[in-house]
């Protein structure tokens, strides 16, 4: 069992809430399912989306083991879905481990079903998040393997669905590894383990950042409906990436959930649109700072910015009773993880393995061993804490856990389709909002 499947009592009233719904989504589905493709039987791949996130990460389930092929392929556009074939394919490594012609490659918002159906042991979810939820529902009914990227919902209702899937998954021995690669990337690992066993004492005050610059953007043609337009600039919208403290500093807020072994129970911040203000931009916010307060006494400073011009960070701190812990930041970088105060540590972050690739090496472990992976539980907890940040930034008032989960505030339009109207939302004016 892995380290992601141990169960705390503080998510006793999780785990009850979501087996209720579990229990409705496993009516009349039968006995659990076996685990497909065990030993050296091939796994069959599905790639849902196909943007570069979605190749990259067929890339490194193929080189993950022997016997695995890339079998289906799907994404809402047929420009992207042929890019992805085409640089997979023209990989020379890769192209004999692709068995994916043209009957097997689906272009459309329907696309992940046929996916799905078209005989896949495992699906990569790389799309924007918004689709998250329905898309690892639609999976694991049909008992297939995940690995889901990050994050996994961008609501409330969103994530409810995805701690019912959690349980199900479960149930029917399905494995569901998701992109929050600091979880398997050493350095974190080895940190982690220190502060667990105690190194830093009571852990007391804690702070993250992602702050960047600029992120790309697409141009909208005449022909162009609102949902095309949306979401090939998915980034903008709330509806599709639950703006950037959800679909981006995610990663940093599951360290520090990591590390306190629980999750806020409130959130208290501030957040703007300042620079990044054109009509291409959508409507999101271009900077956050959040106030998360742990009940363990436990407070954290959260901060993201996306504005061109100013000092980068990502990284993450924590302060305890008798030390400090600070991370190396990202994956690439060479900066030292290091513990200062009565037990030092250095650890230099360019002896960091590759994490990218090991979450998917463990993945398919884990299916040929016939083992149990399940990091949804985690992944829809630190979601569910970038959703209470952009819930406290973009109303200005204090949000509890409690409020953010049994929120009923959908973003999802309702029968979506290429061609149905969607106006952009205003932008969010704290404090003017019911």
């Amino acid at each position: 069992m892995s380290e992601q499947e141990q169960a705390t009592s503080r998510r006793e009233f999780l785990t009850t809430t979501a087996a209720v719904g579990a229990a409705a989504l496993a009516a009349n589905l039968g006995a659990a399912a076996n685990v497909h493709a065990q030993g050296n039987d091939v796994i069959k791949v599905g790639l849902i989306g196909c943007g570069g996130r979605g190749t990259g990460a067929a890339g490194q389930c193929l080189n993950a083991g022997p016997n695995i092929k890339l079998w289906a392929m799907g994404d809402a556009f047929q420009n992207r879905l042929t890019g992805s074939f085409n640089q997979l394919n023209n990989n020379q490594n890769l192209r004999p481990k692709i068995d994916c012609p043209p009957e097997r490659r689906f272009a459309g918002l329907n696309a992940y079903q046929q996916v799905i159906a078209s005989g896949v042991d495992l699906v990569i979810l790389a799309t924007p998040p918004g689709f998250r939820p329905i898309h690892l529902e639609a999976a694991v009914n049909a008992n297939k393997h995940v690995f889901t990227e990050k994050p996994v919902a961008v609501d409330g209702p969103g994530i409810r669905r995805c701690l019912d899937v959690f349980n199900l998954a479960n149930q029917r021995n399905l494995n569901i590894v998701a992109g929050t690669q600091r979880r398997y990337q050493t350095g974190y690992l080895q940190s982690m383990q220190r502060i667990h066993n105690g190194d830093l004492g009571t852990l007391t005050s804690a702070r993250c950042y992602w702050n960047q610059g600029a992120l790309w953007s697409t141009a909208r043609t005449p022909q162009m409906s609102d949902v095309e337009w949306q979401i090939r600039n998915w980034l903008y919208f709330a509806w599709l990436s639950g703006d950037h403290i959800c679909e981006q500093h995610v990663h940093n807020l599951d360290v520090i959930n990591w590390a306190a072994r629980a999750h806020p129970i409130k959130a208290m911040g501030t957040g703007g649109r300042q620079v990044r203000t054109a009509a291409v931009y959508g409507h999101i916010f271009d900077h956050f700072a959040i106030e998360y307060e742990y009940p363990n006494g436990l407070v954290l400073h959260s901060m993201a910015r996306q504005q061109e011009g100013c000092a980068n960070n990502v990284s993450e701190a924590i302060t305890g009773t008798q030390g400090t812990w600070t991370s190396a930041g990202s994956p690439a970088s060479p900066t030292a993880y290091r513990i200062t105060g009565q037990h030092a540590w250095t650890r230099p972050g360019n002896q960091d393995n590759q994490p990218y690739q090991e979450e998917h090496n463990r993945l398919i472990q884990a299916i040929r061993g016939g083992q149990r992976i399940n990091d949804l539980r985690n992944v829809a907890e630190s979601t569910l804490t970038a959703i209470m940040g952009r819930m406290t930034a973009y109303g200005g008032q204090v949000v509890t856990w409690e409020q953010a989960l049994n929120s009923q505030e959908n973003l999802m339009p309702a029968n979506l389709t290429m061609q149905t109207p969607l106006p952009v939302p205003p932008v969010a004016m704290p404090g003017q909002q019911a």
